[in-house]
């Protein structure tokens, strides 16, 4: 991924926690979300930038690609070691390996032993490797786990977060540490699971659009769902069987803008480390006539007049027999933001971006926050299928 813009302030979620009580496997745990803004440009090429990681990545099994210089980006704390340190992490599915220590030292403490592989994750115009510790993950509930993480001694970007909380598949480790180059490294999801935590393989994760960050407007659940997030029936749909989108949180999925289909059945990731959403290519230009936007070089984004967005029509996934809608207000950039994305104040802006065409040849869309922040989502390890409802933010008002 690209370096970090500037990075507003992060928000500590919780204070230090020092009990590590055994919780019955029924429960669930949940852990608040942080949204910051952070300010950027060409934001569509970045996002672009990091599709083509992702699939390339996955192609080579020796890749991951987290979230990184996006200019939404989606934090929360653990705390590691007895005693425990608190670490302010990225949250993202594209990604399944946990690492920290870019911008808060490791404290190494009674309960760390290294284990003495090393991880090394490339992204687009740097890195970060390191040793591999085994350590005690405590969550602000108090529940603790024994984890593999990653230790930064070398890096780039990312401030001022410490490191990166992977909750994407764990075949995605395959690779990432060596000498023992050959193991899938099991995530916190899975752990949390297998050391008898959770009753399900599974996270939760719920967002809400603001316009006002830095402020908590998230949460993630740990093997289980709170129905309190959503609206409506939570449907579930199989992980798409197209390589290589099948190595993530992907569904099949045709696109319609108003009544004309953009895109027949295809796969897509559904990603919290894209800023926007993706488009193929053909669905990107069918998208471009039907709105009349233009493309806008400051942002790299799409751009409407405002007599354009009164005329605009929802944009439908459809997936598995259910359709999942982007209202005209939701596919616009928050007004309020433009100028963190080297925007002017007045203008309306499109949340889109083209994957470009050899990336479209692998892929129909990648469904980033966007969508995410109007929607419930469920990432179901054991099932391997992706959940979604709708909320009630589907249909607000706010951009």
């Amino acid at each position: 991924m690209l370096l970090v813009a500037a990075l507003a302030p992060f928000v500590l979620l919780a204070t230090g926690v020092t009990a590590h009580p055994r919780v019955a496997r029924n429960s669930q745990i949940s852990l608040s979300i942080t949204k910051h803004v952070n300010r950027t440009s060409n934001l569509a090429l970045r996002d672009r930038k990091r599709s083509i990681n992702l699939v390339n990545g996955c192609q080579r099994s020796t890749v991951e690609v987290p979230l990184n210089d996006a200019a939404f980006a989606y934090s929360a704390n653990i705390w590691v070691g007895d005693p425990p340190t608190s670490y302010n992490l990225m949250i993202d599915t594209g990604s399944a390996t946990t690492w920290l220590g870019r911008n808060k030292t490791y404290e190494k403490t009674k309960t760390s032993v290294e284990t003495g592989n090393f991880f090394n994750i490339t992204y687009n115009i740097g890195s970060v490797s390191g040793p591999e510790y085994n350590d005690t993950v405590t969550f602000a509930s108090g529940v603790a786990i024994r984890q593999s993480i990653g230790v930064a001694s070398n890096s780039s970007g990312f401030r001022p977060y410490d490191g990166i909380l992977g909750i994407g598949p764990k075949d995605l480790t395959l690779g990432i540490f060596t000498p023992d180059n050959t193991s899938i490294i099991p995530t916190v999801t899975d752990n949390l699971y297998g050391q008898g935590k959770i009753e399900q393989n599974l996270v939760a994760v719920s967002f809400e659009p603001t316009t006002s960050p830095p402020v908590i407007n998230g949460e993630l659940t740990f093997g289980g769902t709170d129905s309190a997030k959503y609206t409506g029936d939570l449907n579930y749909f199989p992980i798409t069987n197209a390589t290589p989108a099948d190595g993530f949180w992907a569904v099949d999925a045709s696109l319609r803008y108003g009544d004309v289909t953009i895109l027949n059945t295809s796969p897509g990731v559904v990603d919290t480390g894209s800023t926007l959403i993706g488009l193929a290519t053909f669905a990107y230009n069918q998208y471009l006539g039907a709105t009349g936007a233009v493309y806008d070089k400051n942002t790299s984004t799409l751009r409407i007049t405002p007599a354009q967005y009164e005329n605009l029509q929802s944009l439908f996934f459809d997936i598995g027999g259910r359709s999942y809608e982007l209202t005209p207000n939701a596919q616009i950039w928050p007004r309020a933001l433009n100028t963190q994305i080297g925007g002017e104040t007045s203008s309306i802006y499109l949340v889109f971006f083209d994957l470009g065409p050899e990336l479209s040849k692998e892929l129909g869309f990648i469904a980033g926050m966007p969508f995410l922040e109007r929607h419930y989502s469920v990432f179901d390890t054991d099932n391997r299928r992706v959940g979604l409802a709708t909320t009630s933010f589907t249909h607000a008002d706010i951009n």
